[in-house]
């Protein structure tokens, strides 16, 4: 199938199997000049941050316990497509900019630094601990091997967007079309570890969850450059993000009637940031609009070995652009409702 308009394809494969994904926040939020001198209007800055990447999540059918009696995850497996909201290091050996495999990314990770845009775990890395995943999900550079793909890969590149050229001004990502055609490889190759395509089918997915943008106009990136005018949050930028969400929910409306078979939800990004928001407030926290780490004036990335703040639970923003592992640890189980709905 096509989605209009989007320029990539998914292929669903057996009706009997399960399949969800997640459009999280915009995509190519990095950018090699925050202060954004060319765009010349909050309109035209929008589109350059929003075409938003689909972050996709595969999953299969339903496993209830492992063959000792022990809990299984809830799917047996879990494929990620998005930008640098989800990237768990597919972007450490690109020529590019947006790549984060140095110290203090990753500050809150056993493993340290990973190539994740936080001091932590992604939204993604939270979902699958819920479903029950024990490990991260390999990224598609790290060439995982036979038993790891049949888990899942996670094909999410900082910087990219659904079209080609997104992203593309501070260097090389892999697109979402690329990460879709890294996809088949990996279909190709479970097709060939499971000895057939039937077997492949019945273990592929079909179940979609898609969540809109959220509210953009709160990222310390924007608040710095465009102002609030005394608001919390540049609320004409969030404003301008109402048109996608309410055009996908209406996507989503015809998916349902072009896909009986398949079953898809709307994840509310803008009510999910909101919660999140009230959850740090309710806790007492000081939530700050500024970043926890210190931040480069091009990239809005963190410097490298620099030190970043003590009081990592009162920040929503690690860098300039990606929320800390707090909040995205807070964010999974408010999406997980409309996903579990679908599962």
């Amino acid at each position: 199938m096509r989605y209009i308009n989007h320029r990539y394809f998914i292929h669903f494969c057996h009706p009997t199997s399960t399949f969800f994904s997640i459009i999280p926040f915009p995509s190519s939020t990095h950018n090699s000049n925050p202060n954004f001198p060319e765009m010349g209007s909050r309109r035209s800055f929008l589109r350059s941050w929003s075409s938003p990447l689909f972050l996709f999540v595969v999953v299969v059918a339903l496993a209830a316990s492992s063959a000792d009696g022990s809990r299984a995850p809830r799917v047996p497996c879990y494929f990620i497509f998005g930008d640098s909201l989800y990237d768990s290091g597919n972007n450490n050996n690109l020529n590019t900019s947006a790549k984060v495999n140095y110290s203090p990314y990753g500050i809150d990770l056993p493993a340290g630094p990973t190539g994740r845009f936080s001091n932590g775990q992604t939204t993604a890395d939270a979902i699958g601990e819920i479903l029950g995943f024990k490990d991260f999900i390999p990224p598609f550079a790290s060439n995982p091997d036979d038993r790891q793909i049949l888990v899942g890969v996670n094909y999410a590149s900082g910087s990219a967007g659904i079209l080609v050229e997104s992203g593309k001004q501070g260097g090389d990502n892999v697109d979402l079309s690329q990460q879709l055609r890294n996809h088949e490889l990996t279909v190709s190759r479970i097709v060939e570890i499971l000895g057939s395509k039937v077997a492949a089918f019945e273990y592929l997915a079909r179940k979609v969850a898609l969540a809109g943008i959220s509210n953009i106009g709160c990222t310390p990136s924007l608040i710095a450059t465009l102002g609030t005018n005394g608001a919390p949050c540049v609320n004409s930028v969030n404003q301008l993000v109402v048109p996608f969400n309410t055009r996908l929910k209406s996507l989503i409306s015809q998916l349902k009637l072009s896909y009986p078979d398949a079953k898809f939800a709307y994840l509310d990004s803008v009510r999910v940031g909101t919660l999140v928001g009230a959850v740090f407030r309710f806790a007492a926290f000081r939530i700050r609009a500024t970043s926890c780490c210190q931040v480069s004036t091009v990239t809005g990335l963190c410097l490298p070995n620099t030190v970043p703040c003590s009081q990592r639970p009162s920040y929503l923003f690690w860098d300039a652009f990606h929320p800390t592992e707090l909040a995205n640890q807070l964010a999974a189980p408010l999406f997980f409702p409309a996903i579990q709905r679908i599962l």
